[in-house]
This record gives structure tokens, C-alpha cells and sequence, in this order.
């Protein structure tokens, strides 16, 4: 299989999230994605580009669309976006008008930096996920991979369901 190289976009979202006990509230930081993926010994090619660090419920429509471009205008073929879950799929509905491209998003429902976190099995899983699916809009979350289109989070179960 040949290794094309993957974007990897990054937006905030709960993945991004570090919390400070002095304000007892959760806040985005810097990206440690950039971290999860040195650790994890990535052979393949990568670019990572900082989008935001807004969490999902903020995005806006502007906000899809600088997404949306960014996709487009990259050279890269396969893409992988870290987004808040809350409206991960109302961004995957926006990106499904590219055509050509395999756009993965992920994200994490425990931040990336605590010890018990999903962030680095679902990073895992968005990479794979963009090296063998077709191209499309694609969700990976909690060792699923879902169409992007045909997918829903369920908040009282803690997980995306298929729709």
C-alpha cells in the first residue's frame, strides 16, 4: 500500500481540553495533538495545521466553512480532523460536498491529557481509517467508524450510534 501523506486539522473539542483547578472549569490549550502522534511513532507522512481551539458547540457557520476551505485548498488527499463531538456531524455535512477526498474527524470524550482518555485509540483509529476508506466523510470514535452523514452522537449512552 502506498503512504500518502495525511493532513491532520485540528479545531479544539474536548480532545484539546486541559482543566485548571484554580477555575474549575475545562478550557482549550494549545494542541497536544502533535504530541499524541510523536508518541505513537507515526511513520507515515503527516502535516498537522491548527485551525482553532474553539470547543464544538461554538463553531459557527464561518467556522465550517474555514474547515471546509482548508480541506479543499490542501494538497493532501486523506485528511483527519480532531472536533468537539457535540457538532461533528453538522461539520462531517459541510465537508460531504468535497468530492475526491477521505475526511476523517475524530475527537475524544475525555481530554487528551488525562490519563484515562479515548484521544490517542480514536487518533489511532481517524489514521487508519483515512489510509483504507474511500474517499468520503468518515467519523471514528470509540473503535467504530461511521459514515459521516448516517451517524449521531447518543449523550446518555456516551457514544456515536449509527443512523
Amino acid at each position: 500500500m502506498k503512504q500518502e501523506p495525511i493532513l491532520v486539522l485540528t479545531t479544539g473539542g474536548t480532545i484539546d481540553k486541559a482543566y485548571f483547578d484554580a477555575l474549575s472549569e475545562y478550557q482549550i490549550v494549545e494542541s497536544g495533538i502533535p504530541a499524541l502522534i510523536e508518541q505513537a511513532r507515526v511513520a507515515l507522512p503527516f502535516r498537522v495545521m491548527e485551525l482553532m481551539r474553539k470547543d464544538s458547540l461554538e463553531l459557527t457557520d464561518a467556522d465550517r466553512d474555514l474547515i471546509a476551505a482548508a480541506v479543499r485548498e490542501a494538497p493532501e488527499r486523506h485528511v483527519v480532523i480532531t472536533h468537539g463531538t457535540d457538532t461533528m456531524t453538522e461539520t462531517a455535512k459541510v465537508l460531504s460536498a468535497i468530492a475526491g477526498k477521505t475526511i476523517v474527524l475524530t475527537g475524544a470524550l475525555s481530554p487528551a491529557r488525562f490519563a484515562e482518555t479515548d484521544a490517542p485509540f480514536n487518533l489511532g483509529m481517524a489514521f487508519a481509517t483515512a489510509q483504507v476508506a474511500a474517499p468520503g466523510v468518515w467519523i471514528a470514535m470509540s473503535g467504530q467508524v461511521f459514515d459521516g452523514l448516517k451517524v449521531r452522537k447518543d449523550r446518555a449512552a456516551g457514544k456515536f450510534v449509527a443512523i
